[in-house]
């Protein structure tokens, strides 16, 4: 009997969570830190490289630099700080258009211009600029990220940043 209650109280559970989504009532960043984890350790689980855990203050970070871009309409990474280092991914695209997913998908495509091998010969163009997104959000050493949107005058902006910090001349991204 208790297993029957327990069956019925998760189907109840489901088709709570799921109403939303059947009737159209989902904004597109609701759900924000949890669709980025799962965007992130989708990919890093093809390659058997432990999950990425949300820290909130790696979110806080990357809401600053994030607003800043947004409002100065530049795109350039952050000043690094070298008592703490942070990894840092951007994204910036047509507002309102992008999918939370998609942003993360477009630093994911990156792995076509992966090749195994030591940062920065890891890329199959010769350009560490065409993986660099990619090997930071599979750093194998990285286990913590957080990020944040904000939306400038003609584009949204994403920024997510991680710990520890990959990216580093010399080491194997995984």
């Amino acid at each position: 009997m208790a297993g029957h209650r327990l069956k019925s109280s998760a189907a109840s559970l489901a088709l709570l969570l799921a109403t939303p989504f059947m009737t159209g009532a989902v904004d597109l960043d609701a759900f924000f830190g949890e669709r980025l984890l799962v965007a992130h350790n989708r990919e890093r689980a093809t390659l058997g490289i432990g999950p990425l855990r949300w820290d909130p203050a790696l979110a806080q970070s990357a809401q600053r630099w994030a607003d800043h871009l947004a409002t100065t309409g530049r795109f350039e990474h952050a000043p690094e700080t070298p008592h703490q280092p942070e990894g840092e991914n951007l994204w910036a695209g047509t507002k309102g258009y992008f999918p939370l997913e998609a942003r993360v998908d477009a630093w994911i495509r990156e792995k076509q211009n992966f090749k195994r091998g030591t940062f920065p010969d890891n890329s199959v163009t010769g350009d560490v600029a065409d993986v660099g997104h990619y090997t930071q959000l599979m750093w194998r050493d990285t286990h913590q990220v957080g990020c944040a949107t904000a939306t400038g005058a003609r584009e949204d902006v994403l920024v997510c940043r991680y710990s520890s910090a990959g990216n580093y001349v010399g080491e194997r991204a995984f």
